[in-house]
């Protein structure tokens, strides 16, 4: 019977057993695989993720002006000279445009995860397409949900996406995997959770958002299963997308 295990945090990555035939789903609800769903839906050509900020700047370099988003933040903080990692900030921006992103935690959970035989990127946005298609594509292999985290520390809103997502994927399969303990509590935390916008809004992250005046990002993001794509990684950072009719 096949597995979903599920990491708390992005310092979990093992990149060596990623190796041996896994699938990775990646979810870093406040707000890297939200953005990355968001941008896709809304038009972006492609999403390259990257580590830091100086990989970021050396990506660019092969990039025809005009034609790229440059966007990021470090612990929280915009970079200069980087527009801000909000969806709704950036949906007029990015139609038809290559999105260059660097984030603290899900660019580099992105990255970490890359030697898996596939890269998914979820978030409450798209997690029924991506649990839809994980249930299609993927029947008989391992799947290891990864919660990116914040700076080494568990986050309540990656855990409750990787409940949705759990919830989507069982359902969509008839019940036919097995899951670990850690997959199991994010279940049933979901499944016992009051609405997403108020779980999200009491996470550390999430409070951080409110008092930065983004409350409205997170009743965005916080809407579940409305966008039908399924982006995945390739060659390693570039992230592109698969829409589900």
């Amino acid at each position: 019977m096949p597995t979903i295990h599920l990491l708390f945090k992005k310092e979990e990555i093992d990149a060596v057993k990623m190796k041996e035939n896994k699938v990775a789903v990646i979810l870093d609800i406040l707000l890297a695989t939200s953005t990355i769903t968001a941008c896709l839906y809304g038009g972006a050509k492609k999403i390259i993720a990257v580590r830091h900020k100086e990989e970021a700047l050396e990506e660019i370099k092969h990039l025809k002006k005009g034609s790229f988003c440059l966007v990021g933040e470090y612990k929280g903080k915009t970079m200069e000279g980087f527009l801000d990692p909000t969806p709704r900030q950036l949906e007029k921006l990015i139609n038809g445009k290559t999105v260059v992103l660097s984030t603290t935690n899900g660019t580099v959970a992105i990255r970490k995860a890359a030697s898996a035989k596939q890269v998914y990127i979820a978030s409450l946005l798209n997690g029924s397409a991506i649990a839809k298609h994980i249930a299609f594509a993927h029947q008989k292999e391992t799947i290891i949900v990864v919660c990116a985290g914040s700076q080494h520390q568990f986050c309540l809103e990656d855990f409750y996406g990787a409940g949705y997502f759990i919830d989507q994927l069982v359902s969509a399969s008839s019940g036919h995997w097995e899951l670990t303990d850690a997959a199991n509590a994010a279940l049933l935390f979901f499944k016992n959770s009051e609405a997403p916008t108020a779980i999200l809004k009491a996470s550390k992250v999430g409070e951080m958002l409110i008092q930065n005046g983004l409350e409205e990002e997170i009743a965005f993001i916080s809407r579940l299963g409305i966008m039908p794509i399924v982006p995945y990684v390739c060659d390693g950072n570039m992230i592109i997308k698969t829409v589900q009719g």
